[in-house]
């Protein structure tokens, strides 16, 4: 299986410690975010991966280099000419990824979930892990009937930025080249082809200078 850490934004709610740094290349506890994404998928038996990179991707590239100092074999997606959102990065990566189903982490989540635990059910073309509502996104973005993912019930959780994706989740987008996830993810779970499930354990988004320093302590 294939992994996929996503790298391409540009950490504008990090500034100024991204001014010169991308937010993959912070550090949190001693490792880069990204090593901590690499460790994770390499853990799970996931050793090849690709990483989509965009804003100061040249640092990214220079650091990491082919992956094998880390164990793993990386290869990029460039998106050099400016970032096409969450599925558009997956969707330029698609030729990289194979024809089977991938896992997919954002590079800078910070988290405990062990990633061999993720698989994809049958009739299911994404398999997403929610969490609790953090205080950053009280709203939530996703409901959850048993395995199913859903958008009507009261309770809400919150897309933890990991997840399972099978390549024909993305078929019919492929004329649009930026695209978020978000629509993707809701047009088909009123197709009820999308599953999930809840994690309970240690989850940070390492989206400002405060959450990084929640995330060090």
């Amino acid at each position: 299986m294939f992994g996929m850490i996503l790298a391409a934004g540009r950490g504008k709610r990090m500034m100024p410690l991204t001014k010169n740094t991308p937010k993959p290349l912070i550090k949190v506890q001693g490792l880069t975010l990204i090593e901590h994404s690499i460790n994770a998928l390499k853990n799970a038996g996931v050793r090849k991966i690709v990483i989509n990179i965009s804003y100061l991707g040249g640092q990214i590239k220079s650091y990491l280099g082919n992956g094998s100092r880390f164990g793993v074999n990386i290869h990029y997606s460039n998106e050099s000419k400016g970032a096409l959102e969450t599925a558009g990065g997956i969707m330029r990566a698609l030729p990289l990824l194979g024809i089977k189903p991938f896992v997919i982490i954002n590079s800078d989540v910070f988290c405990d979930y062990d990633l061999s635990n993720l698989t994809l059910p049958t009739n299911s073309l994404a398999h997403l892990v929610l969490i609790d509502n953090p205080k950053h996104n009280l709203a939530g973005d996703f409901s959850l009937n048993d395995t199913q993912l859903t958008l009507t019930n009261k309770k809400t959780y919150t897309f933890s930025g990991i997840g399972v994706y099978h390549p024909d989740l993305f078929k019919p987008y492929l004329f649009e080249e930026k695209l978020a996830l978000s629509k993707v993810l809701k047009a088909t779970i009123a197709k009820n082809q999308i599953s999930a499930e809840h994690y309970a354990g240690y989850w940070q988004d390492i989206g400002t200078p405060e959450r990084l320093e929640l995330a060090n302590k």
